[in-house]
């Protein structure tokens, strides 16, 4: 019942349908990690009369949704309330206007009620009071639109798009690695062949110092850009002659010939050869008096959380140590003016201004041919980053989000950061949670919701225990697709479930239900039979190949994923043996199917295979195009392989005149109008 309350589930079902049930002691820790005054199985009564009388106390849900402006039913706990007939009750509009009336509530049980809400609310978020027995209890109402946002006339015919991460995307203007001019660019070339979408990889902050963690699923904010992006030399203090002395000095202008030269990223060289031109940039701009310096400034004010998260870096790049090992008062998601350099602090803030500066003007150019920028919002971020230190509420420390058990990973998966508690996002407004959808919406014209199974359920692995001995936390779905939807509109934006892996009978029919479109990988969607060797795509998908998590086209059709992960133990000899002979008979359905044999012929038969299909939209992984053997990423794996460093093989100059890259997207640009 404790679990219950708190939106434990007890046991799921695994990848092959049978039931697997949590145990005693990773319900505890679950439990404990959400927040019960729980230690032992004894304490379960004591805790869940605590919970039940918190729940009394708070006097009603924090959150309720009002679908298409129709009346909504608000639970009630307090019994001052519950008992009520006559309710005053208050609700602030978004707007500013007010509305009051007296409500009677529908009683449910001994200690619940309902309370009926006005219909035809206009859409946003508004706060209601409700005074009972001579206290006040809040809520926060969503009224939404049922579904995300779609293009009602689609001029453009079906869309379609390429994908490469930035890190990888390299031109012969490129300082050292990719940067967003490089992917202003991409978006020019992509929409000058009668594409729509260019998809890349998350570009938020993460640590590129101590502690380090370059991976842009483990960022340290969802709430900030990744300064490592940011394009100096279109910058206009890039000009000023102490920053050209420095720039050209011999020192650094070897190691920037160095790190361009490089196949790999080198994070810590780059970002440190780069941070040494944002300070004197920053220098630059605070010794002027110019409009620009007035603009940057007027920006700082505007944003306060920016300032405090400049501090946050400069003081884990003066002591070197995560927040946790800290001392005390600064652990505690607050510092003062004297914690951190000043001269950092400015540079990051300057830093995050350039990088905001940057993407609006690219998203506004890449809206002008479709949605444009294709960005995707990480599950979670890395303990150590600033999200976690400033909202640790939100965040249960003793746990960690991940997956259980399926055919790839027969241990299942810890991934390493806290889930989100979500009874603390409720209670606190989801304030965070939409902070993060809004950053990512004012550049993105599609988002894509990394793991959206998250929104109905998460896997939790309590500290110390294995991936195995998981237990699911239930979310709020409701609420969640709410604010999706709510901020899709608004935003004009089309909402993407990355739905792959292990997904919960309910998770489609929602994702339909609210207008978000699933993914549709290439590779899942072969069969052996020669006369449907492609399973169809539905309309409602982005369709890809490949994605960044998984082996390339070539590496596949060659049999090199499966030698891999003989090497890594992932795949015995008896396994691969029967591996071999399922993928010898997909090879030759497929082959009958698009009647042609070799490789190139293959790929671009699949290609325009899945540009003809019904699917919205289509994404090519440019990599894909020029047989590209190495992945992106070994999921996995983690300091023993290069994952998200490996530059691409060619520079946009060479691969935007490549024959086949061209020959391809031309030819699917065509199918697609």
């Amino acid at each position: 019942e404790l679990a219950r309350h708190h939106g434990v589930l007890l046991s799921y079902h695994a990848i092959r349908g049978q039931a697997r049930h949590a145990s005693p002691e990773a319900l505890l820790a679950v439990l404990r990690a959400l927040g019960a005054p729980i230690t032992d199985v004894k304490d379960a009564v004591e805790a869940l009369r605590a919970r039940q009388a918190a729940q009394a106390q708070q006097g009603c849900e924090p959150v309720v949704v009002a679908w298409e402006g129709q009346a909504a039913s608000l639970a009630l706990h307090a019994p001052e309330a519950v008992g009520e007939r006559a309710l005053r009750c208050e609700l602030a509009l978004e707007d500013g206007q007010r509305r009051d009336w007296i409500a009677a509530a529908v009683r449910t049980g001994r200690a619940s009620a309902l309370l009926p809400l006005p219909g035809g609310l206009p859409l946003g978020y508004h706060r209601l009071a409700i005074e009972a027995g001579g206290r006040r209890h809040e809520a926060l109402v969503i009224a939404s639109p049922r579904k995300a946002w779609s293009p009602a006339d689609d001029a453009h015919g079906k869309l379609w798009g390429v994908f490469l991460p930035l890190y990888a995307l390299r031109s012969q203007a490129s300082l050292a690695s990719g940067d967003f001019a490089d992917l202003e660019t991409l978006t020019r070339w992509v929409s000058g062949l009668g594409g729509h979408v260019v998809a890349t990889l998350p570009l938020l902050a993460v640590l590129l110092d101590e502690p380090f963690e370059p991976s842009p699923y483990a960022p340290a904010s969802r709430l900030f850009w990744n300064a490592f992006f940011v394009n100096l030399t279109r910058v206009d203090e890039f000009s000023a002659p102490s920053v050209q002395a420095l720039v050209y000095s011999a020192p650094l202008a070897a190691e920037l010939s160095s790190l361009r030269a490089g196949s790999l990223v080198d994070y810590r060289r780059e970002m440190a050869a780069k941070r040494r031109i944002l300070r004197e940039m920053a220098a630059v701009l605070e010794a002027s008096s110019s409009a620009r310096r007035r603009a940057v400034e007027a920006w700082r004010q505007a944003h306060p959380e920016v300032e405090v998260f400049a501090r946050f870096m400069a003081v884990c790049e003066r002591r070197r140590a995560a927040w946790h090992v800290w001392p005390e008062a600064m652990r505690a998601g607050r510092l003062s003016d004297a914690d951190g350099e000043a001269e950092a602090v400015r540079e990051h803030v300057y830093a995050q201004y350039l990088a905001q500066e940057q993407l609006a003007a690219l998203s506004q150019q890449a809206r002008q041919h479709g949605p444009g920028l294709y960005l995707d919002l990480p599950l979670g971020v890395h303990p150590d980053g600033f999200d976690v230190w400033r909202h640790q509420s939100r965040f249960a420390l003793e746990a960690s989000g991940g997956a259980p058990p399926d055919d790839f990973f027969s241990k299942g998966q810890d991934w390493g950061f806290p889930p989100m508690r979500p009874q603390a996002l409720r209670v606190q407004g989801y304030q965070y949670y939409l902070a993060c959808l809004r950053h990512h919406l004012r550049s993105a014209g599609m988002l894509r919701i990394d793991h959206v199974m998250g929104l109905h359920r998460m896997f939790w692995v309590p500290r110390g225990f294995a991936a195995t001995d998981g237990v699911y936390v239930r979310s709020p779905a409701e609420e969640l697709y709410a604010m999706l939807a709510l901020e899709s509109q608004r935003h004009r934006a089309l909402i993407v479930g990355e739905d792959l892996g292990t997904v919960p009978e309910d998770v489609r029919p929602a994702m339909a239900e609210h207008g978000l479109l699933r993914m549709s990988v290439g590779q899942f969607e072969i069969t052996p039979d020669p006369q449907c060797a492609i399973r169809p795509i539905p309309a409602e998908a982005v369709v890809c190949l490949t994605t960044h998590d998984t082996p390339t086209f070539a590496a596949v059709w060659e049999g090199r994923d499966m030698q891999e992960r003989m090497q890594r133990g992932l795949l015995s000899e008896e396994q691969a043996a029967r591996e071999r002979v399922h993928r010898e008979r997909l090879r030759q359905a497929l082959m009958a199917f698009l009647r042609c044999a070799e490789t190139p012929a293959i790929l671009k038969a699949i290609l325009l295979h899945l540009a003809r299909s019904d699917a919205g939209v289509l994404l090519v992984s440019l990599e894909d195009l020029w047989l590209e053997i190495e992945p992106q990423n070994r999921p996995g794996t983690w300091r023993e392989c290069p994952n998200w460093r490996r530059k691409a093989r060619y520079t946009f100059e060479e691969f935007s005149t490549h024959p086949m890259v061209l020959e391809i997207l031309k030819a699917v640009a065509q199918i697609r109008r």
